[in-house]
């Protein structure tokens, strides 16, 4: 695998800055975010090219998807415990709305694909004086870095229209994903070339055999030297009567002697359906994803039988990390320092946990019955409305209490109160 990191020379680069391109000729963290890898199959490989497998949509679109709905709220911490900070400012911008032209989940959505695919997500900073008022996501492909006179890193930002700005550093907000020096993700196109352009080539050769009629390279062969006009018209013939899917299966006449013959290995011999399947497992491995969860079912899973276990490991696993990552980054670069010690970002994660409604209820169930959670509590996390009074109440179940305090609660005194009145009384 090799990266395609080929720097300009000094006259390129200078045409280029002056076309308005800029090259940040000794940034080597410019050339990193370039994301084109070429492969050990020949296969140039790039986000584009990643997600026209259907295994990389499948696995990005699950996991930005499943993060984007998830929902992100800030939390205060009280004299009691903690509560939702609906009223810290940047509670709406991670739960709702980061700017006036973009929803949480869409926002979440490209910044877990970009951290997925592309190793680091950015974001612009909207500020008012000294206040964030907004988060602007940066398409990667339209971000470049560069140095400035005074050595510090600049980005420069193309926008739909195609006009171009610099945004300041302290602007930028960087979440890396999976990190090899501590401070910049690692490109998943970069690393993982030789998987992709593998699973590319596979694809490719599918569909050239399926174009050729499920048939491999074809020759033929004349006794003699053809004259311009006859391998015209033979190159026509051989086009339009004999190759391709649509011809497939139909009678054919040779002429003038013509010999047939094939070139290459049959698709059968070459395995052509099980590497294709090899490069679905693959791609999950990659991403750590379960190849079932794509629509991959030729082999079983191992976490677990039930869905609810299934979910559990997948949020362990594969989401886990990723939340963890975003909920740090807000933590370090949206929040002051005098903040961090009042308030954090948390996704909630128990909608993914729901979907077993018998595990659920055995769970409520202990844990309204052992006093951890009131009735008003459990009635929240199904989103109903609270219903107050002994609702809200933590219960135990006294089945189990000791001998010598049987037969002394309030109820059993009212009870045999009630039972002497009525013996007295017949």
């Amino acid at each position: 695998m090799t990266t395609q990191t080929k720097q300009p020379g000094r006259i390129k680069a200078a045409i280029l800055d002056w076309l308005g391109v800029p090259v940040g000729l000794t940034d080597p963290e410019f050339w990193r975010e370039l994301s084109v890898s070429s492969s050990a199959s020949g296969q140039s490989v790039t986000a584009d090219s990643m997600l026209s497998l259907s295994a990389v949509w499948a696995c990005a679109r699950l996991i930005s998807e499943t993060i984007a709905t998830l929902p992100l709220s800030m939390y205060e911490r009280t004299a009691s415990g903690k509560r939702i900070a609906t009223q810290h400012p940047l509670h709406v911008l991670l739960h709702d709305m980061p700017n006036a032209d973009t929803t949480a989940a869409v926002h979440w959505e490209a910044t877990v694909a970009a951290m997925l695919l592309r190793g680091n997500a950015r974001a612009e900073k909207l500020m008012i004086g000294n206040r964030l008022v907004g988060l602007q996501f940066l398409n990667p492909s339209r971000l470049s870095i560069t140095r400035g006179a005074d050595g510090k890193s600049e980005y420069r930002y193309t926008e739909s229209n195609g006009r171009q700005r610099i945004i300041p550093a302290d602007r930028i907000w960087n979440i890396p994903g999976f990190s090899l020096d501590g401070k910049s993700g690692v490109s998943v196109i970069a690393y993982g070339a030789n998987v992709f352009g593998a699973a590319l080539s596979a694809e490719q050769a599918a569909s050239g055999t399926f174009a050729r009629g499920l048939m491999p390279t074809t020759w033929f062969k004349y006794p003699k030297t053809l004259k311009d006009n006859q391998r015209t018209e033979a190159r026509e013939f051989i086009e339009t009567r004999l190759s391709g899917a649509i011809n497939a299966g139909k009678p054919a006449i040779l002429e003038a002697e013509m010999e047939v013959g094939t070139i290459g290995i049959d698709p059968a011999d070459a395995q052509l359906l099980e590497s294709r399947a090899f490069s679905v497992e693959e791609i999950c491995r990659w991403f750590r994803v379960p190849p079932f969860m794509v629509g991959h079912s030729e082999k079983s899973t191992s976490w677990g039988t039930g869905i609810e276990q299934q979910m559990i490991g997948f949020l362990a696993f594969t989401l886990g990390p990723w939340l963890r990552r975003i909920e740090q980054s807000i933590s370090k670069d949206l929040l002051s320092p005098v903040d961090r010690q009042r308030y954090y970002p948390k996704f909630a994660i128990e909608g993914l946990l729901r979907a077993d409604s018998a595990g659920r209820a055995a769970f409520y169930s202990a844990m309204v019955n052992n006093g951890i959670l009131t009735r008003d509590e459990v009635r929240e996390l199904e989103d109903r409305e609270p219903m107050g009074g002994n609702a809200s109440v933590l219960t135990v179940q006294t089945a189990l209490a000791p001998l010598d305090t049987l037969g002394n609660s309030t109820a059993d005194q009212q009870a045999r109160a009630a039972i002497s009145a009525w013996l007295a009384e017949n």
